[in-house]
């Protein structure tokens, strides 16, 4: 096996499992030896350092031919339709977001939800795992597949071990906020977010999408 994969399949399994680990079974004893403000510290630096490791594994990985589909047409229109749904998502997750560290989470959760909250509890989460979808679905290569994968696991694990999480350190306020919501999306809703969320979500789309590497989104026909 290419030795250039290999570091990326170690730089990918490296930033999720740290992700799991100091998120979860190492939380606690981080946070006691250190604080929080300092297991964020840490927390941060860690997946800095692998998040680094991965883009430049990747860089260094020569695209290849892919292993099926991708490139036609009609699978970037799809995929291109997929990211702008997850950075609709990602966007409106950040306000008013009980997941997220915040003074008043806990109150926010035992609010009724709203926007994209609407479509799932976790819609960060989702934004992810279907950024990785559109990926897999357009280009299929050993390194995106690897990528891939890697965020699709992280977002989807990652949110049902969130749950478990949060009951413990919120209790019924959380409990109540699984009642009043769901873990799968429904995305029959997606379009009843409200305008601010489709208009930051559009935002970010158009210029991620002219970031990219290969034109996507609507650059691909535009220019």
């Amino acid at each position: 096996m290419d030795q250039t994969l290999v570091s990326l399949i170690a730089a990918s399994t490296a930033f999720v499992g740290s992700h799991f680990a100091m998120s979860h079974p190492f939380r606690a004893g981080m946070v006691r030896a250190l604080g929080e403000a300092g297991f964020m510290a840490v927390y941060s630096l860690v997946s800095a350092a692998a998040m680094v490791w991965m883009y430049l594994a990747f860089v260094a990985l020569s695209p290849g031919i892919p292993l099926w589909g991708g490139y036609s047409d009609g699978v970037w229109i799809l995929a291109s339709a997929i990211t702008l749904v997850a950075m609709v998502l990602f966007a409106g997750s950040l306000v008013g977001n009980p997941a997220l560290p915040a003074p008043r989470a806990e109150k926010a959760a035992t609010k009724a939800p709203s926007g994209v909250f609407r479509v799932t509890r976790h819609p960060m989460m989702w934004g992810f795992a279907l950024w990785a979808l559109a990926h897999l679905a357009a280009a299929p290569t050993p390194r995106t597949i690897v990528v891939a994968l890697a965020i699709g696991i992280l977002a989807l694990v990652g949110a049902k071990l969130q749950d478990r999480k949060k009951e413990a350190l919120m209790g019924e306020a959380w409990v109540q906020w699984e009642a009043n919501t769901s873990y799968w999306p429904k995305m029959q809703r997606i379009f009843a977010v409200g305008p601010l969320s489709w208009m930051a979500g559009a935002a970010i789309w158009l210029l991620a999408t002219w970031l990219h590497s290969m034109d996507a989104g609507p650059w691909r026909w535009i220019g």
